[in-house]
């Protein structure tokens, strides 16, 4: 099932245009795409991945990095020669992702079906979004940026080692650290309960076209 991903440059008329960088990155970052990350329009670009962990891997990533706003769209696409030229519903939920991932503290947003892409309803979950698998994920994905937002650099120094296939006991003679240090930081920086909870927004990503064209 492809995940469409519509990211946005924030401050772009104030700093440096980082889309070509960054499509690089995304795509290093991407295990299968469906068609390829490309800019769009200005600072703007936009991808389909095939599986619903690079959705979130790359949306993590630019959260990280504080400037993007990055919606994900569920549902079916119709491709076509290039990204800018594909169509369908998930390049409509993605582009009201996005929309909506500006008004976002932490600039994340996943719409699909089931989703209430109502204006008024854009910053708060509502009973009809929740009962829907992407309005799940939303709000999963949602705390998940707003841990990596707040991760401190020890944090993120720990976390990247132990990401990166560094034992603990590795990471701590990296860092000139006690192993107790690196426990430590990696309990502040939440770093197993983001593996868990992005398990579970991986699942009900996967689950979420299919509950639309059960509807």
């Amino acid at each position: 099932m492809p995940f469409v991903l519509t990211v946005d440059q924030r401050r772009s008329r104030r700093s440096t245009d980082l889309v070509d960088v960054t499509i690089d990155e995304a795509t290093a970052l991407t295990e299968a795409l469906v068609l390829p990350f490309e800019r769009t329009a200005g600072d703007e670009f936009q991808g389909v991945v095939a599986h619903a962990s690079d959705a979130l891997v790359v949306t993590l990533h630019l959260t990280r990095s504080g400037q993007w706003s990055t919606g994900v769209g569920v549902g079916a696409i119709e491709p076509g020669a290039s990204t800018r030229s594909s169509r369908g519903p998930a390049f409509l939920h993605a582009r009201n992702a996005v929309e909506l991932a500006k008004r976002r503290p932490h600039h994340v947003a996943i719409r699909g079906p089931g989703t209430d892409d109502g204006s008024d309803a854009a910053t708060t979950a509502t009973t009809e979004t929740l009962d829907s698998r992407a309005g799940q994920a939303d709000a999963l994905a949602t705390m998940l940026a707003a841990v990596v937002a707040r991760r401190t650099d020890p944090g993120w120094e720990a976390v990247d080692l132990i990401a990166s296939g560094s034992t603990i006991a590795d990471a701590a003679t990296t860092l000139n650290v006690s192993r107790q240090a690196i426990g430590q930081r990696l309990a502040v920086a939440l770093w197993r309960e983001e593996l868990d909870v992005r398990q579970v927004a991986e699942r009900l990503l996967t689950e979420a076209e299919s509950q639309g064209a059960n509807r």
